[in-house]
């Protein structure tokens, strides 16, 4: 029996032997299908993470839409397109030839600082400084009050040729008081290249054009400067600079540098190095004067990228800088004197022809005076617009590292020339709205520029800095772009006053074919605005960015949504439902489903969106607070929130004040806070006119404890706990009491809008439009008659302007409420 079983044991273990045996390649291959899945997994999956990684960076696989500039456009091809100088030229092409404008009063000056101006720069303190008129096309007019003297800086474009013709620029310089005529001015007036610009210039001295031998010493240090700069650049050709002064009388000393500049952000600093002080050994007169050329010994090529004419007169005095193109065709006489006269006249003529044709100002009324002002708002935000070209900082979720952005050029306004010589984008929506009132052209041209910095997920960077001399002057901590943040789609409300109520057949061919180009990528910026900042449920949106907030902020500012450090929910999270965001989404919904019908393409979804979004009874449910009877945000809050500073350690300094959370939030409405935000389903009109909601929010902005003030409306009112309370110990308020232009001027729009239809609140909506309207004219106007600038903000308290000046971007947005144009 055991012997048996032992038999039936050891045959079963033979057998299971020989089944483990046969079984041993299935294992095999099975592991090696493990092993190939896990690989091919693991590569596939790092695959998908490069992929994620280069998807912040690839542009959209689009057609562009920028027309060419030249020939096309060449009246746009020559501007002053460097509105960070006080005075410079440049063209619409990347590693341009620039132009620029430096000075100083050496009589006046003491203690050996030159005050040399170059960057316009609040530290300055000039009295004034903007364009009076300028057309975007053609010709400039400026004026620069400094301490002691007024430049007036013009130019004027003439189309010739296939590089866009030739320019001349004038700078006049008179002292601003009679006992100062007679005392000295430096002029420098430079040619530069733009990042990694490549050309040849070759400076001509006034001294090889003229009869030595009839020189005296004492001349012979006087012509000492530029007769003229030959130039070439592979996109200009050949070109010619030359330099004349009107008056040789009032000339005292003129010289030059020729040298090499890294870059053109350091020409102020290379032009200072170059100064020499120089005495005249028969007079004894002594000039601070730059000193020729000046390359290292080891450069035997002596190739410069940097050339400055330099002229000392006595007040008054006048220089002509006259850019001439070898490419320009039948040139008859040179552009300057009577010439130049003649042309710029024919232009300032046509400037206010024009003007007063699009606003009607006269017609309305407005004294020789208050034109002035609108023609010198409009002309600072025309005269404005940059040229840029370089490749921004951006970073996803998916990089560790910033990365750089493609090289792109961008053509658009600026809101400061002094502050925010940069695009920005949400501005560029309310720029636009009184640039395509002035010239639609130039209007498609700025908004294909930024459309084409769209990448494959829709998204554009929000605030471009790009090139050496934009990056410059920004602090590192605002260069780098998130792509889970955009600012507010304002370019929606230019579509939208653009072609509202406009029948096809009164489009231009030009103006549907633009639309054409336009409308893949405004297809998908509205798809990434309604994908990536969708919130917890449908009709609910939410900014991102806030939840990176340091433990300093009273308040996590939510800088996507262009308000800063509006309030908003205490506590950051998915949950939130931001109201100014879900009006935004509707209003580009809205102007989609217009254009859609525009161009023969469907709208069908984007008119379901837009009844979806602008439902007031859904909207009521989401945003109104039965409580405080307001339109509000929601989500995480906490009203009692402060800053504290924690007690320092023996021997440490003291540490910063930061955030504590005196009583836990509770997922709620934000309705201790009413400003800005609260008004927005008002500003896009979306409420219906006999909404009572619609009533308690006209009741409520009359009412001088919140947001009314004789000034304009203040972005938060007196009774939010927030009020006027910095952000962090250092952040003094921003959004958070001041008066700003751009949202008063949409609330304004909408009274406008709500004065015209039959309801139970149209007379109430005429009656604030009336009064607010008149509030905010009157204080701009008499603060710019006052301190010579528009201001970014406004005080709520006094009307005085503050914040940068001059801000001549959204604030300019005042011709637009003195011309009442609103579509």
């Amino acid at each position: 029996m055991f012997r048996k079983m032992s038999k039936e044991i050891d045959l079963s273990r033979r057998n299971g032997s020989s089944d483990e045996h046969n079984k041993k390649p299935s294992i095999r291959s099975s592991y090696s299908w493990i092993f190939c899945a896990v690989l091919i997994g693991g590569v596939s999956w790092f695959s998908y993470q490069g992929y994620l990684e280069t998807r912040v960076n690839s542009p959209l696989d689009e057609n562009k839409v920028i027309f060419p500039v030249s020939p096309d456009f060449p009246e746009r091809y020559w501007g002053s397109f460097r509105p960070g100088v006080y005075f410079g030229m440049k063209t619409r092409e990347p590693q341009s030839l620039l132009a620029g404008l430096m000075w100083f009063m050496p009589d006046i000056t003491s203690g050996g600082n030159l005050n040399l101006r170059h960057l316009c720069d609040q530290g300055d303190n000039l009295e004034q400084y903007g364009w009076r008129e300028h057309d975007g096309k053609n010709f400039g007019v400026q004026v620069i009050v400094d301490q002691f003297i007024q430049l007036e800086t013009t130019f004027v474009t003439k189309l010739g040729g296939n590089h866009g013709g030739d320019w001349t620029a004038r700078i006049h310089v008179e002292p601003r008081m009679k006992d100062l005529a007679g005392k000295k001015v430096t002029l420098f007036f430079y040619l530069t290249l733009d990042d990694n610009g490549k050309g040849l210039f070759q400076p001509i001295r006034m001294i090889d054009n003229m009869d030595v031998s009839n020189l005296n010493s004492s001349n012979s240090v006087k012509y000492l400067g530029l007769f003229a700069v030959h130039g070439h650049t592979e996109k200009l050709g050949d070109f010619r600079v030359s330099f004349h002064h009107t008056d040789e009388q009032s000339i005292v000393h003129t010289a030059y540098l020729s040298t090499n500049v890294a870059s053109p952000n350091l020409v102020k600093d290379v032009l200072q190095s170059g100064l020499r002080l120089m005495e005249d050994k028969k007079s004894k007169e002594r000039h601070i004067s730059l000193a020729g050329a000046l390359f290292p010994k080891e450069d035997t090529i002596k190739q410069p990228n940097f050339v400055v004419h330099q002229v000392t007169g006595k007040l008054p005095f006048q220089l002509e800088v006259v850019y001439e193109s070898n490419n320009f065709v039948e040139r008859d006489t040179m552009l300057r004197g009577e010439t130049y006269d003649f042309l710029l006249q024919t232009y300032r003529k046509e400037f206010r022809n024009q003007f007063e044709t699009k606003f009607r100002l006269a017609e309305k009324g407005y004294s020789d005076e208050e034109q002035e002002f609108a023609m010198s708002a409009l002309s600072n935000l025309v005269g404005g617009i940059g040229y840029f070209y370089g490749s921004s900082k951006v970073q996803s979720v998916h990089n560790k590292e910033p990365v750089p952005y493609w090289n792109a050029p961008l053509y658009t306004a600026v809101p400061s020339r002094s502050f925010f010589p940069r695009g920005f984008l949400w501005d560029e929506g309310f720029h636009n709205l009184i640039i395509s009132q002035w010239d639609r052209e130039i209007s498609f041209d700025i908004m294909a520029h930024w459309f084409d910095l769209m990448n494959v997920e829709g998204w554009i960077p929000r605030e471009q800095i790009l090139g050496s001399e934009a990056r410059a002057h920004v602090p590192e901590e605002f260069v780098v772009q998130r792509n889970n943040q955009g600012n507010p789609p304002t370019f929606f409300l230019v579509l939208d006053t653009m072609f509202k109520n406009r029948r096809v057949r009164d489009i231009s061919t030009l103006e549907l074919e633009q639309l054409n180009r336009l409308w893949p990528r405004l297809v998908c910026w509205y798809n990434w605005f309604n994908t990536s900042l969708h919130g917890p449920e449908p009709g609910s949106y939410y900014w991102k960015g806030r939840e990176t907030a340091s433990i300093r902020e009273l308040n996590p500012k939510s800088l996507s949504s262009g308000l800063d450090d509006y309030p908003r929910a205490s506590h950051p999270s998915s949950e939130e439902r931001h109201l100014d965001l879900r009006c935004w989404i509707a209003l580009a919904a809205k102007v989609m489903a217009s254009l859609a019908d525009i161009i023969g393409r469907d709208g069908r979804k984007y008119r379901e969106a837009f009844a979806f979004l602008s439902d007031n009874e859904l909207l009521n449910k989401q945003h109104w607070s039965p409580t405080s009877k307001r339109y509000a945000d929601f989500g995480y809050h906490s009203t009692n929130v402060t800053l504290r500073r924690p007690k320092a350690n023996p021997g440490q300094p003291r540490p910063d004040k930061i955030r504590v959370v005196i009583e836990e939030p509770s997922l709620r409405f934000v309705d201790d806070t009413f400003g800005y935000v609260s008004l927005f389903p008002l500003i896009t009109e979306i409420l219906e006119p006999g909404s009572p909601q619609l009533g308690q929010l006209l009741t409520d902005l009359r009412n001088t404890n919140l947001l009314w003030t004789k000034y304009g409306l203040r972005s938060l009112s007196k009774s939010s706990p927030l009020y006027n309370q910095r952000n962090t110990e250092h952040d003094p308020p921003y959004w958070r009491g001041p008066i700003w232009i751009n949202i008063n001027y949409l609330v304004a729009r909408a009274l406008h809008h709500y004065s015209k239809i039959d309801g139970p609140h149209q007379v109430r909506a005429t009656l604030l439009y009336n009064e607010l309207r008149e509030n905010l004219i009157t204080n701009i106007l008499r603060e710019y008659q006052k301190t010579g600038y528009i201001w970014e903000q406004y005080n709520d308290s006094t009307g005085a302007g503050q914040g940068c000046r001059p801000f001549t971007g959204w604030s300019s947005l005042v011709l637009l409420l003195m011309s009442e144009t609103y579509v």
